[in-house]
């Protein structure tokens, strides 16, 4: 008899001397964040991140390089959390962001080259973010939360003296009004500051009651051109955006778009003349790919600049002459770096940006851009988090090498693409296949199968801890990217629109019949795994068909109806999912949901959720694991304390995630 235990995963050593990748490990690894390379090219600023075993979380700083990788070292002493590194023009000067000396808070600091001295120069009621040197060098903008007075129906009797109360009910008119990380939001909006270069007191640009996140300085540092919704009907109205300047000195607004659908994604090119942004006309369905557009300094002649890419473009910045706009994007699983001129030329630069997300492995990553066109931009593969690596306009270098000690000692396998056809129409599907350390063809392995979340969001060739710890106990790891997953363009991307789950689950099966024809699958050893989409795929998958030995469905949308009404964005998938909200259109958010298949669930099943979780909350964990229960299937229920949505979020979480999934699949592994 197998008995089901949750344990470490000790050390083993391959045939070679190296050692496994083993859970512990996950406290060693470092990743690099936010490269900022100076506009003459010559240094690259950046946030080192690492983990800390004491206190199970991250502590970052900032650390500086040549472009060549020499002479690499912390910028400051401060052992204090840094973030956000912005070169002023002349390079003379570093503004960063970092914890305040009682870590409470977060304060504004210049570093300056010369001296190698750096102080605070802001004392803020709220932490800032979005930091920005004008172009003049004289001010420093940021975005911070200005709170309002709660809201009180009642004035409650004076309480005797020294007596304790329970606390005031907490109430709230929002529709938006809790958000999965944070909880509970407080009331107010978010604005646009400046603050002296030189220290001082802030000065808060805009006013109106609408939050103010996205904003970039205008060449001659008197103006913004910021990204907003001021229509009236603005919490309704979520999925606009337009794009409006305000100037510092008269505090005047103008709207510089109109349209139904998000303008956002600003950079204004270096003469001052021209906005370039990004946008869509909204359809109103599951996914659109933005689109690139110019328009003049005063909202006149807008022009989409029609790239050769039907892909979701993000991260603009002009070149230095005005000619064109570098960009990001994904393609079949693995972020880029672009560049497009003003007539429409695209052109890829840089592969493998990313492995910034410490997990499992979606996408993500940062670049920088000096004024002769150098690069510096985060790096990964499937085999190391996020290094610098800097492109000088022709190759690329990796300039660090930040676990090298660690992963340079540990056999990691191999990762390699798969493409497949589907059954439904005969569509390319493309996954992602881990084999185990001293992988032989000639034996069968089990295989796991990992559905990505999203679902509007897609895995690639970039680093995972999940993964890796999955393959090291020898599985073979298939992860792929079904229909509705980005980086395959808008049609693919929108096929989920009103039917989801749907043929996603025909993809993912169909991938597993291609892992199992590759002979070194065992066909009896399969199980199945996901988190969020991924759960609700999971949950489907074993609805569906029972040839999975075990399943762990993480964080799932179980009701449709339930969640819709229930989770923070419970706002956002009345008509861009389905049709209508769940009271007028319950037939199809049934229909859809995977709690209607429970009742033909035969697969041992844990069900593992987020004590604090709002985007998928609890309550749907509990309706996959009650209704197991009551059917009395095996099952078990794994609650994480103190996360959110995203369980794997402290180092420890990550491990307890993944050791509970591998001790469930080890219990039913022949």
């Amino acid at each position: 008899m197998k008995y089901f235990l949750i344990f470490l995963f000790s050390f083993s050593f391959n045939l070679n001397g190296q050692k496994k990748f083993s859970n512990l490990d996950v406290f060693n690894l470092q990743y690099a964040q936010d490269p900022q390379i100076s506009y003459d090219g010559k240094k690259i600023v950046y946030v080192r991140t690492m983990m800390d075993i004491m206190k199970d979380g991250r502590r970052s700083n900032l650390w500086i390089l040549n472009p060549d990788g020499s002479d690499h070292k912390k910028l400051t002493s401060n052992e204090r959390n840094e973030r956000s590194p912005r070169w002023s023009s002349d390079g003379k000067r570093i503004a960063f962001l970092s914890s305040a000396e009682n870590n409470e808070g977060t304060e504004i600091y210049i570093y300056w080259t010369d001296s190698k001295q750096y102080s605070k120069i802001s004392q803020l009621e709220k932490s800032p973010g979005n930091l920005q040197w004008s172009p003049d060098g004289k001010y420093l903008a940021f975005s911070m939360f200005v709170a309002q007075d709660p809201i009180h129906l009642v004035t409650p009797p004076s309480k005797p003296k020294g007596a304790t109360w329970a606390p005031r009910p907490r109430i709230t008119e929002r529709l938006k009004h809790e958000a999965d990380g944070s909880g509970y939001m407080e009331r107010g909006f978010r604005h646009i500051f400046i603050i002296s270069s030189e220290g001082g007191t802030p000065i808060q640009i805009t006013s109106e009651n609408y939050n103010h996140r996205s904003f970039k300085w205008t060449s001659d540092s008197k103006s913004f051109i910021f990204s907003s919704n001021y229509n009236k009907d603005w919490e309704y109205d979520f999925r606009n955006s337009e794009l409006y300047s305000i100037s510092i000195e008269t505090k005047k607004v103008k709207a510089l778009t109109n349209r139904f659908g998000p303008d956002y994604g600003v950079s204004l090119s270096n003469d001052g003349e021209k906005i370039a942004y990004l946008g869509y006309d909204d359809k109103v369905q599951t996914y659109q790919v933005s689109k690139l557009y110019i328009m003049n300094i005063d909202g006149s002649n807008k022009t989409e600049i029609k790239t050769t890419l039907d892909r979701d473009i993000s991260n603009l910045n002009w070149s230095e002459d005005n000619s064109g706009l570098y960009f990001t994007y994904d393609d079949n699983g693995n972020t880029k770096i672009g560049y497009v001129n003003l007539k429409g030329n695209t052109k890829k630069l840089c592969d493998n940006l990313g492995g910034t997300t410490i997990g499992r492995p979606y996408g993500g990553g940062s670049y920088s851009v000096s004024s002769n066109g150098k690069i510096a931009y985060t790096i990964t593969s499937p085999y190391h988090p996020s290094d610098i690596a800097y492109f000088d306009g022709k190759t690329v270098k990796k300039v660090t090498n930040l676990n090298n000690d660690l992963l340079g000692n540990r056999n990691l396998g191999t990762v390699e693409d798969i493409w497949y056809k589907s059954s439904v129409d005969g569509r390319k599907i493309q996954g992602w296949i881990a084999k185990p350390p001293n992988f032989n063809k000639n034996i069968k392995y089990p295989l796991i199968v990992e559905n990505h979340g999203g679902p509007i969001s897609n895995y690639g060739d970039r680093f995972s801890p999940e993964i890796l710890l999955y393959s090291a106990n020898d599985y073979v790891v298939f992860y792929p990217n079904p229909r509705g997953s980005t980086s395959y363009g808008e049609e693919f991307g929108n096929l989920l629109y009103r039917n989801y789950p749907g043929d996603d689950y025909h993809d993912v099966m169909d991938g597993v019949d291609e892992m199992i024809k590759t002979g070194y699958i065992d066909e009896n050893n399969l199980f199945v795994t996901g988190g969020s989409a991924g759960g609700i795929m999971t949950a489907w998958i074993i609805g569906k068909n029972d040839r999975f030995k075990a399943a762990v469905v993480a964080k799932p949308v179980m009701n449709w109806i339930s969640k819709t009404l229930t989770a923070d964005n419970y706002y956002g998938y009345a008509n861009s999912r389905y049709k209508d909200q769940p009271w007028e259109n319950f037939e199809e958010y049934w229909k859809f949901s995977p709690i209607s298949l429970v009742g033909n669930v035969k697969t041992p099943t844990m069900v593992m959720v987020g004590l604090k979780d709002l985007r998928t909350p609890p309550s749907e964990a509990k309706q996959l694991y009650h209704a197991l229960k009551l059917r009395k299937i095996e099952t078990v229920y794994v609650e994480i304390p103190e996360s959110y949505h995203n369980i794997s979020n402290r180092p420890s979480q990550l491990i307890t995630k993944i050791d509970h999934v591998l001790a469930w699949f080890n219990k039913y592994k022949n």
